[in-house]
């Protein structure tokens, strides 16, 4: 599989691991350490994670796989995000969800992280969401510490559009490496957005989180999805492929802007589906019927 060099302190691989769910997984700690050894197996070394996933549990169970066997480290990427403050038990001085990007709560919420995964240092940090208070200079100030100190090699975002990109980039002196925004064939709103033609030409990478839009392409639950699913089974039964969601991934992968796919499955099976993605190629109408199928239009 290929390396993804973000920077120069970080390379990654070119699909990810999601650990959006792993508290639904169901997996000891020695299952998810097997798990994790053989995405390494099959060149996923890259493995994200965000402080809330699991209501503040996921890190930890990641965090307790990495323990029965530390050379795992060694051989991994971990992503993380902060920033978002859930209203729970666990806070009960939270009465609503909210954002968080100060100095303060960036810092402390990477420090929790690295305790969680038991670690020294995150190699990608992503702010989770763009916030109407968000100060650029407080986040600068905190990157500006956290690479100073080690504890954290690169910097992006996660949801955020052009514009807020753009603020956020003009004030920390370190490059974001990535946007990671929901992107499948059923979700083209950063399409639409004109997103990915930025990052097009800024030459960011973005990863696409939900990519198999919830499941909603596999089983579907509207025509929209009906469209999407019926075009997915003729492009595979055209090219001999027995599983759709591969389909799926490569008409991810075909795109120009290098997009690094999410694969939040629990399953070997499921994340080898992906895998396999690596080794098709679309062609350009193939591409198009799938995206015209979203739309439900045809191009003009």
């Amino acid at each position: 599989m290929q390396k993804i060099k973000l920077n120069n302190n970080v390379t990654i691989s070119q699909i990810i691991h999601g650990h959006w769910r792993l508290d639904k997984w169901d997996l000891s700690k020695h299952q998810l350490a097997n798990l994790i050894n053989q995405c390494i197996e099959i060149g996923i070394t890259t493995f994200d994670h965000a402080d809330i996933y699991g209501n503040y549990t996921c890190e930890n169970i990641f965090g307790e796989a990495l323990k029965t066997n530390k050379n795992i480290r060694n051989n991994i990427q971990i992503i993380t995000k902060c920033g978002v403050k859930l209203a729970m038990h666990k806070f009960p001085d939270r009465k609503i969800n909210t954002y968080d990007y100060s100095y303060d709560h960036i810092i402390s919420s990477v420090e929790n992280s690295l305790r969680n995964f038991n670690t020294d240092y995150i190699d990608l940090l992503l702010l989770h969401r763009p916030a109407p208070l968000l100060n650029p200079n407080e986040v600068a100030k905190a990157f500006n510490q956290l690479i100073n100190t080690g504890k954290v090699l690169s910097f992006g975002v996660s949801n955020f559009t052009p514009y807020e990109f753009s603020v956020l980039q003009k004030s920390t002196d370190h490059k974001l490496v990535t946007n990671q925004i929901e992107l499948s064939p059923y979700c083209l709103e950063h399409f639409e957005n004109h997103n990915i033609d930025f990052l097009l030409k800024e030459q960011i990478r973005p990863m696409a989180w939900s990519p198999i839009a919830g499941g909603k392409i596999m089983n579907p639950i509207d025509k929209k999805s009906d469209r999407i699913h019926a075009t997915l089974k003729e492009i595979a039964n055209e090219l001999n492929i027995k599983n759709i969601d591969t389909i799926i991934y490569s008409w991810l992968l075909k795109h120009p802007v290098g997009i690094l796919p999410i694969v939040g499955s629990g399953k070997i099976s499921r994340i080898k589906n992906a895998v396999d993605a690596l080794n098709i190629q679309l062609t350009d109408e193939q591409w198009y019927r799938i995206y015209i199928a979203s739309t439900g239009v045809d191009l003009p």
